[in-house]
């Protein structure tokens, strides 16, 4: 279906769902709560739908999914002259049975992957990930995946429980890539087996890492209230190991907290946005600077960013255009430096969003293509132009594919 609507602005996707389902324009703004003059604007393009809270009020009442309505893009890229190996590839590692099952697999004697070297690999492809370079970890993480099966089925005692640590770990960022490129269900079976993977091998540390995990595949599935009701249950389970934490226990617990404060705000929630941010920040405040521990991006920078992202998710525009330019996010990876750029774009005017955004594709271009944000930003501004759009317009909504 993507592929019909895939010139559409949101709006317009609205319309066509609607139409297919035979549901009259009354019909569906009762659903969602609001007059059939509010839709109607909507679907012509009068009515900016730029907070994904509503547009899954409208996913639900369409019985669609809700990135049916975002138009996520389904290829991925291939990198420089390297060709094939993307998805497909991830998609044969995560259903082969036999390197899920010990009772088929056929291992050789010699060939057993060293721990070291294998956990050297797990930080190569979230490196990647972090680098905004998502086809590279797509490539990356199948023959991982595959070292860390066979490590699991190879190694005893504590070596067995390191393996399963990192086959976790390996699961958990084949689902952080596959939720950026919108292959949601792929990404919530990769979590799912790691959180089995990541309680098997009895380390906290690497349990609520995984907890993150499926509450950004619950997130990314338009689950809202499961995501956050995910955050409030697995903190409660963590809560008992901080009073000696670890910084990584910590950046992990606090990380959680993150994730939850956007589901709250996708649902309107403010009390349990500002509880979570609360949250958070004390968990950075102890932590006492931006990390990166377990590949978290944890610290008071994240929190500052995340203030701004869930007020644009409860439409308090001003404030996300007063302080978003105020937060210094230099040190942090650069996916989350990108994904900050785009939340300010939001609520810039035209001529400013274009230039944030382009500055973020020539750093990340992969981020950039992929993201709601900006794939909503050009399509609208491409939308708004009564004649020719400018060069740098034109330009920026070729290479997202969004138009022509």
């Amino acid at each position: 279906m993507q592929e019909m609507t895939h010139s559409l602005s949101i709006g317009e996707r609205v319309a066509w769902y609607r139409r297919r389902r035979g549901m009259p324009q009354e019909v569906l703004a009762g659903l969602a709560g609001r007059t059939a003059d509010w839709l109607s604007k909507v679907e012509n393009n009068r009515i900016d739908l730029d907070r994904l809270s509503v547009i899954k009020v409208l996913a639900d009442a369409l019985d669609v999914q809700l990135g049916d309505l975002l138009a996520e893009p389904s290829l991925l890229d291939w990198a420089g002259n390297s060709q094939a190996g993307t998805v497909p590839r991830l998609r044969e590692a995560l259903m082969d049975y036999k390197r899920m099952s010990p009772l088929l697999a056929v291992d050789k004697p010699h060939d057993l992957p060293d721990l070291e070297i294998l956990r050297a690999e797990v930080g190569s492809a979230w490196s990647a990930y972090q680098d905004a370079k998502y086809t590279r970890a797509t490539r990356l993480i199948p023959d991982i995946l595959a070292d860390a099966q066979r490590a699991v089925r190879g190694y005893e005692g504590d070596a067995k429980l390191q393996a399963k640590a990192l086959l976790a770990m390996a699961y958990q960022g084949a689902a952080m890539v596959l939720t950026k490129i919108g292959e949601a269900d792929l990404a919530w079976m990769a979590a799912d087996r790691g959180l089995g993977a990541a309680q098997e091998s009895g380390n906290p540390d690497v349990t609520g890492s995984l907890f993150r995990s499926v509450a950004h595949c619950l997130l990314s599935n338009g689950r809202l209230a499961a995501a956050r009701d995910l955050v409030t249950d697995s903190a409660g389970y963590l809560e008992g190991g901080l009073s000696d934490a670890s910084p990584t226990y910590v950046s992990v617990y606090g990380t959680l907290f993150l994730v939850g404060a956007v589901a709250a705000a996708r649902l309107d929630d403010r009390a349990t946005v500002r509880a979570f941010l609360a949250e958070a920040d004390s968990a950075a405040q102890r932590l006492g600077q931006d990390a990166n521990h377990m590949w978290t991006a944890f610290g008071p920078t994240n929190v500052a960013i995340h203030r701004i992202s869930t007020a644009m998710e409860l439409g308090d525009v001003q404030v996300a255009a007063d302080q978003g330019p105020r937060v210094d996010s230099s040190t942090l990876p650069l996916e989350r430096r990108v994904r900050h750029t785009l939340e300010v774009a939001r609520a810039y005017s035209t001529d400013e969003a274009l230039a944030l955004v382009l500055d973020a594709e020539e750093l990340a271009p992969e981020q950039v293509r992929y993201h709601f944000i900006s794939r909503h930003l050009v399509t609208a501004w491409v939308r708004q132009q009564k004649g020719k759009p400018s060069h740098q317009l034109a330009g920026v909504a070729q290479r997202l594919r969004i138009v022509g």
